[in-house]
């Protein structure tokens, strides 16, 4: 694939800057009906287009000055479920809206005692008529708090093997039984929650694909969850880059040159990793295109991801120097209290949205072949498991 831009003339750079002079601030509405959020999902939602059109949008919006809408967990991780395996319904009540950032979303999966290994999760949900009544809890919950709705898993047949008696539900956040206790993190801020299901009344019309599908769509998420989780190769593509820590370190020299020749090498190696994974994102948009959900290179990309977001981190600390115990200092003294929190927050990324030791394991057995690691408890392969 060629990865130069197409130059200023080509129509679909035209057109997209004839849009922007008709809407310079848009509307999150606005920029889902022109199919701008998710440019590389299928029409009427998005573009259907190809990788190097996804990165021409980008680069439009980017020069205008235009931000598209903020919902992380919906955009990125219930959107792409929905349009796998959800009804005509679904997608026409969940979509708009969620693009738009109208309607923000939060992931219902993790339990105390089903982290990393998802699918001993206990929250149960059993049909009553029209109806699933849920019981339960989830933990690490990001944004439970703002969230209209949750993609939610629970188990719906105890009587199967683990994996197969899961199924996937949208959740309102509203619904009577639901409470939602905050998770204080290190850097004082709320991002994570624990929410408990206590007899929650879902309608049958919020199960998404099939009754027992669960895990099969888990993963579909898990996959999408981790291509966004590392977009932009930082604080789960949110905050500073490390193209950002460059043009710091630029305005701080004036032109000039960074002497110190250890600090230039790791400078120089951020940037060349941010570019490592800008080429792997072209993979992932890639497969999207083509209709398939992500692959392992999924969880490649987000191994390489998060430990790139904590070098970023590390390296702005690195250069604050004393500084950088402050909350309102950034690199070189300057009044950039984000880099602070997003040091603090940069511990997380190798934690969320799967470890990193869990990704090597999916990488050993999935890409290179090697034998599955038995469960501690059973003694079973992951794919014995499956079997029964």
């Amino acid at each position: 694939m060629d990865f130069d831009l197409p130059p200023d003339d080509d129509p679909r750079r035209t057109d997209l800057r004839a849009w922007l002079a008709e809407h310079p601030a848009p509307s999150g509405r606005d920029m889902a009906e022109a199919g701008l959020v998710a440019p590389h999902w299928p029409r009427p939602w998005g573009l259907d287009a190809d990788p190097v059109h996804q990165l021409l949008v980008d680069d439009e919006l980017r020069r205008a000055g235009v931000r598209r809408p903020t919902n992380l967990i919906g955009i990125g991780w219930a959107g792409p479920t929905i349009l796998h395996a959800g009804t005509d319904e679904q997608k026409d009540r969940y979509l708009t809206p969620l693009l738009a950032g109208e309607e923000i979303w939060c992931q219902l999966f993790s339990e105390p005692g089903a982290g990393s290994d998802l699918a001993a999760l206990g929250t149960r949900a059993v049909r009553d008529g029209d109806e699933w009544i849920v019981t339960g809890q989830k933990i690490w919950t990001s944004l439970a708090q703002y969230a209209a709705f949750g993609i939610l898993i629970a188990r719906t047949d105890p009587d199967v093997g683990k994996h197969s008696g899961i199924s996937y539900f949208i959740c309102p956040m509203d619904a009577p039984g639901i409470t939602i206790r905050p998770i204080i993190e290190m850097t004082g801020a709320h991002t994570f929650n624990e929410v408990f299901f206590d007899e929650v009344r879902l309608p049958a019309a919020n199960l998404v694909g099939d009754v027992g599908q669960g895990w099969s769509l888990a993963k579909v998420t898990l996959a999408n969850e981790r291509v966004s989780l590392s977009t932009g190769g930082a604080l789960w593509g949110q905050g500073p880059t490390a193209h950002d820590l460059i043009d710091v370190v630029r305005d701080h020299l004036g032109g000039g040159e960074l002497d110190d020749p250890l600090l230039r090498e790791k400078v120089v190696r951020l940037h060349m990793e941010s570019e490592v994974l800008r080429l792997l994102r072209l993979r992932t948009v890639s497969a999207a295109i083509r209709g398939e959900p992500p692959g392992p290179e999924a969880s490649i990309r987000k191994v390489l991801a998060d430990e790139h977001g904590q070098r970023v981190f590390a390296l702005a600390k690195t250069l604050a120097g004393a500084g950088g115990m402050l909350t309102d200092v950034g690199p070189f003294g300057g009044p950039v209290g984000v880099w602070h929190h997003a040091y603090l927050f940069s511990q997380a990324l190798t934690i969320g949205g799967g470890t990193g030791d869990v990704q090597r394991n999916i990488i050993g057995e999935r890409v290179l072949g090697l034998p599955h690691e038995p469960d501690v408890e059973t003694g079973q392969t992951w794919a014995e498991s499956r079997r029964a």
